[in-house]
């Protein structure tokens, strides 16, 4: 099929959406002016998830792409569940105990987050009381654990990370009496996903990532140029530091199995990742959950087979590791996005692109033809694309679809080609899935005046 222009902006914009944060939210002045996300399916249903939410009680903004293998029950359930096990990772004693007297004497409770949702991000309203009672448990710990100290971010994000984990295995493995609700802990805990999540907090910007979606942040240098800094690291094989963790967590009879054509045990691409219970579990906890689940359960081929050299579970982890950050007046925006962008796009790019879409200023950049032989024609199309483009406002009413739109529509030339664009959006689902992986991105944008105020009064 060919797709006419409004066709493919129809496609591209279906799950674009936009949030600016207030000038003054009566509590602090925010760093963040606010953040643009959209999703872009491969997969059907699309495995990908993202999630956004202002912290109420503390401060601080959530913001995290999430993306499931071996179905989507996972990253569903880590993109409705993990901010609220930050949040409370970060509450101080007293407004615990206030949370957990209010659920005692049936008292409304204190609002813990305000999300920031797209109509298509939904919740599984069959599960929130279950989610809710393991959240409390939690709280309870925590409150019991009071050790009077204020939280460090860092661990706060590594104890929910961990801990939601924890929960959605041990959801699976009580199981549920309710058979919808069964079929639903054990889905998402043998299915995975991967999680890249951001608090920011005035100048403070930690990011914690598990798996293989990644943060970049976008630099406004001297000259005007754009330069990326990585603010996360790849779990899988190509990361050598990530290859030897897993090593040492394994008898040395075990190395040649661990990693085997880039994959774990031969299998899973990333090496941290939520629920994936075939990766941690032992094999006779499988083979009694799968036998007392539902029949459902045993149907899906994934959950029958063990992994091959399977001896010394558990081979994967859901611990995030976090790096912090402290924004400084250059720093204009924060891309988090799953591999499906990055496979297609240098973060160079993406940090140019971006920043670009976001001054509205194009850096004139002499046109590289890069070794092909391009004829006075093809050179005079390019200019003639060049001066449009700039004369052009920016048809992207948000950040997320524009870097989109390159990802999936770059030529060689690094333009937008809309013969390429169309006919990558008008594939088959089943073909799809052969050309590129779902996308998601959030784009954040930093407000400098309030970043170089907080720097100053330091």
């Amino acid at each position: 099929f060919y797709l006419t222009p409004p066709q493919v902006n129809s496609i591209l914009k279906a799950n674009e959406y936009s949030f600016k944060v207030p000038e003054f939210d009566g509590k602090n002045v925010s760093s963040v002016l606010g953040f643009d996300s959209n999703q872009l399916p491969a997969n059907a249903p699309i495995e990908d998830r993202r999630s956004a939410a202002t912290c109420l009680q503390t401060r601080g903004m959530l913001l995290g792409v999430f993306d499931g293998h071996a179905g989507c029950a996972c990253a569903q359930a880590v993109s409705e569940r993990l901010f609220y096990y930050i949040a409370v990772s970060l509450l101080p004693h007293e407004t615990l105990l206030e949370i957990e007297n209010a659920v005692e004497s049936g008292r409304a409770l204190l609002p813990i987050l305000q999300w920031h949702k797209h109509p298509n991000d939904y919740f599984s309203k069959e599960a929130s009381k279950l989610y809710f009672n393991s959240l409390r448990t939690y709280w309870q710990e925590l409150i019991d654990l009071n050790s009077g100290e204020t939280t460090d971010v860092r661990e706060a994000l590594i104890n929910a990370f961990k801990r939601l984990d924890n929960d959605i295995s041990l959801e699976a493995q009580v199981g549920d009496p309710n058979s919808f609700l069964n079929y639903l802990v054990l889905r998402v805990a043998f299915s995975g996903a991967t999680a890249c999540v951001a608090h920011v907090d005035g100048v403070d910007l930690h990011i914690a990532n598990t798996g293989d979606s990644r943060a970049m942040l976008g630099v406004q240098e001297e000259d005007g140029s754009w330069s990326a800094v990585t603010l996360s690291y790849d779990h899988n094989a190509q990361n050598e530091n990530e290859v030897e963790r897993v090593k040492m967590e394994h008898p040395k009879s075990e190395e040649k199995s661990l990693v085997k054509q880039d994959r774990l045990l031969g299998l899973l691409m990333p090496f941290r990742a939520f629920g994936d219970v075939k990766f941690k579990w032992s094999i006779e906890l499988q083979k009694r959950v799968i036998e007392s689940g539902p029949d459902q359960l045993n149907d899906n081929e994934y959950t029958k087979f063990i992994p091959p050299n399977y001896h010394t579970p558990p081979y994967l982890t859901a611990e995030p590791e976090v790096i912090h950050h402290k924004l400084r007046p250059q720093d204009k925006f924060l891309v988090l996005a799953t591999d499906g962008l990055w496979e297609t796009m240098h973060r160079q790019d993406v940090a140019r692109i971006v920043g670009e879409y976001l001054t509205g200023v194009h850096h004139q950049q002499p046109i590289a033809v890069g070794g092909y032989k391009v004829t006075l024609g093809q050179m005079h199309g390019l200019l003639t694309e060049r001066r449009a483009r700039i004369s052009s406002v920016f048809e992207d009413q948000n950040a997320a679809t524009h870097l989109i739109r390159h990802a999936v529509g770059n030529n060689e030339f690094g333009t937008v080609d809309h013969e390429r664009l169309s006919k990558m959006l008008s594939l088959p689902e089943e073909l799809a899935r052969m050309y590129r992986d779902d996308i998601t991105i959030i784009v954040v944008q930093f407000n400098s005046h309030v970043i170089g105020a907080c720097q100053n009064g330091e």
